[in-house]
């Protein structure tokens, strides 16, 4: 074999490495609760995926010789109605990789008004990563959340809603999330999946996560666009100004532009630098090196 054809396998072979995947199911033996939702799951534009019925984890864990210990479950966004998984999912993981931290991507089932659904999907599966921390080399004091759209009000769901300290994640991080559900700065449709067309209004308290912050609180990096239409950004600054005033580690990056749902997919905007200032982020935080 040439040298140049060894070359390439192995390059081959790192990258089967770095991109290689698990799928592990949430409940290998049926969830307990039930949707509702009786369609098959299907794929829509090969990025995002409908009537998730068996919720589950796709691990992209972080080779041994670059494995920092860090670890971030991905709740993709999709308005509580489906999930953007390879945008929002498979090629943040893949990026995480590179900084020596283990990723896992959330298939989560969708509320259809069942409010509790998704947060015992992200719960359970944060569950998991800590049950099997010494297999994948993870330090349970390091696994993280991040959530985009609805999956950031998921994420922030996840940081804030916890009751035992396992179920606390080390850290936040939230692209362009819905985080309020109060009606005048809310994303509708993801309020109407979530809590129904008619929630009371302790319910929408309650999951107005801006209003749930407490000195527990993880650190926090949020990242949003100023012209997104979609979500305004009023969500973000609102849930800043909270974790401010408990004294919660936050940093808020706020875009000229980006609109809404720009994953790490570059334009040449400014948005495209966000990742670059989480990089920085994590580092300050002690997350990586």
């Amino acid at each position: 074999m040439g040298k140049h054809n060894f070359l390439i396998i192995a390059l081959l072979l790192l990258s089967f490495k770095m991109t290689s995947q698990e799928k592990i199911l949430l409940y290998p033996k049926g969830a307990a609760e039930s949707n509702e939702l009786k369609n098959k799951e299907s794929w829509r534009d090969k990025d995002f995926i409908l009537d998730i019925s068996k919720p589950r984890i796709m691990s992209f864990i972080a080779p041994a010789e670059t494995a920092n210990g860090t670890a971030v479950l991905i709740c993709p966004g999709g308005g509580y109605s489906g999930v953007s998984v390879i945008k929002e999912g498979e090629e943040i993981a893949k990026w995480f990789n590179q900084l020596g931290v283990s990723a896992f991507v959330l298939y989560y089932r969708m509320p259809n008004g069942h409010y509790k659904i998704p947060l015992k999907d992200a719960q359970t599966a944060i569950s998991i990563i800590r049950k099997n921390s010494k297999k994948w080399r993870i330090d349970k004091n390091k696994i993280g959340v991040m959530g985009f759209s609805a999956g950031g009000h998921l994420a922030s769901t996840v940081g804030t809603h916890f009751r035992k300290k396992s179920q606390r994640p080390a850290f936040m991080i939230l692209g362009y999330p819905v985080v309020t559900m109060d009606s005048t700065f809310t994303h509708k449709g993801s309020r109407n999946n979530l809590l129904g067309k008619k929630p009371s209004e302790e319910l929408v308290k309650l999951y107005s996560n801006e209003l749930q912050v407490k000195k527990s609180t993880p650190p926090t990096f949020i990242f949003h666009a100023k012209d997104d239409k979609t979500v305004p950004i009023k969500n973000s600054e609102n849930l800043a100004e909270a974790l401010k005033k408990n004294n919660i580690p936050v940093q808020l990056n706020e875009y000229e532009k980006g609109g809404h749902g720009f994953g790490m997919r570059p334009k040449g905007i400014d948005s495209d630098n966000w990742p670059e200032a989480l990089k920085n982020w994590l580092k300050e935080q002690g997350f990586i090196e």
